[in-house]
């Protein structure tokens, strides 16, 4: 890739990330190019569909959901205070864009999802958690399970525009539900 067309891709990806945190993952892609000082056809070029898009913005969002993984699973405590932290860290990991609990919780499941790798390495961090908890867990509880419970939290918190600190007290009567 000619070095202007990198450079292109990656004004690009942070107008995107920009929009998306705002506007959503709807946000209307001329605008995307708008902001990004480049015309449609260029962003087409890099990504011919909104699905390409999305899964370049994600991708250092991978990242920090294996950092967080890590961060949340050093930091000790009881099983109680692991799963709280842990999903409290999984709520912020999935709301940095407007809408995007719902998109990362239903592509969890969707196999034809441009973004459902993605989806893997949260489901993979979960399983990690489970692990760690081990017999403190109610038998049977899966990563997707955690995906889904904490997903809908943070979906109902993003889509009802409720205050952050409502996070809190509903993760505890999960959190609450599931250990044993």
């Amino acid at each position: 890739m000619r070095a202007d067309a990198a450079r292109n891709r990656e004004k690009i990806i942070e107008a995107a990330r920009a929009a998306f945190r705002t506007r959503g993952y709807d946000a209307p892609l001329d605008d995307i190019a708008k902001s990004a000082g480049v015309g449609p056809g260029t962003l087409y070029r890099h990504f011919p569909t909104r699905e390409s898009l999305v899964d370049a913005v994600m991708q250092a969002w991978v990242d920090r959901v294996n950092d967080a993984v890590g961060k949340v699973l050093a930091e000790g405590g009881t099983p109680r205070e692991l799963l709280l932290r842990w999903f409290a860290t999984y709520v912020e990991l999935i709301s940095v864009h407007k809408g995007g609990p719902a998109k990362i919780t239903r592509a969890m499941e969707d196999v034809g999802s441009p973004i459902r790798t993605k989806c893997d390495t949260l489901r993979a961090a979960n399983k990690q958690i489970i692990e760690q908890l081990g017999d403190e867990l109610r038998p049977g509880v899966d990563s997707l399970q955690f995906a889904r419970l904490v997903g809908g939290i943070a979906s109902v918190v993003d889509q009802g525009n409720l205050p952050a600190e409502s996070v809190g007290p509903m993760l505890e009567v999960v959190v609450d539900g599931l250990l044993v």
